[in-house]
């Protein structure tokens, strides 16, 4: 009998806004610790379901006032929430989870399992307000981990001073209504010699090059 490949899911691709927004996170180890931060990093509203604390976990929880509920998950625990994390290592108790999450119309994501999550979580990290995601779609986390430190040793500090750059020229040509083609902005964006002005501290020439580029 001939196996079928089974193709990934087409994962849509997005950065959503969570400040203020009820996040829940079940589950009280090292990994509901790395969620809970990431949460608390997007300004969202975190609560956490646990009979019992990482003890990294505990001073996060106490530091930043968050809502605990000190026992295991009961239905009933995910009222107004938008996304649910499943951090438990126990299957049942994710499935339960997920089976509620979807009765109260929230996003399910559940830790290393992909079949019951509504969504997966890139391997990410930010240089200010730039963020650059990688995901394998849930087929090898270890992977886009790989992937994402590489990226990182390429995408230093001086990319933030490029997006403040450019987005400062952005607003700028805003204020004055000129209106700049999509396509014109990408021939602009000599990112070579852009990001080599702002390693050698010449935001000004830097700033100049753009103008240029962009015929202003």
């Amino acid at each position: 009998m001939v196996s079928r490949k089974i193709k990934p899911l087409p994962y849509f691709p997005a950065f959503l806004d969570l400040r203020g927004k009820r996040c829940i996170v079940v589950g009280g180890g090292k990994v509901a610790l790395r969620k809970v931060k990431m949460l608390l990093d997007c300004q969202a509203d975190v609560r956490v379901i646990s009979p019992a604390l990482h003890p990294d976990l505990a001073r996060v929880v106490k530091k930043k006032g968050l809502r605990r509920v000190p026992r295991e998950f009961r239905r009933g625990d995910l009222d107004g929430a938008v996304i649910v994390i499943a951090a438990t290592d126990v299957k049942e108790v994710n499935e339960r989870i997920t089976q509620e999450a979807k009765r109260r119309g929230a996003l399910v994501n559940v830790v290393d399992d992909p079949e019951l999550s509504d969504f997966i979580l890139p391997s990410f990290f930010r240089r200010g307000g730039l963020n650059i995601a990688v995901s394998t779609s849930g087929k090898s986390p270890a992977l886009a981990r790989k992937i994402r430190t590489k990226l990182e040793m390429e995408f230093g500090k001086e990319y933030d001073l490029l997006l403040s750059l450019v987005e400062g020229v952005r607003t700028e040509l805003k204020q004055k209504g000129i209106r700049v083609n999509p396509e014109v902005w990408q021939e602009a964006l000599d990112l070579d010699l852009l990001i080599e002005r702002l390693k050698a501290g010449q935001p000004s020439n830097a700033r100049a090059v753009l103008l240029g580029n962009l015929k202003i």
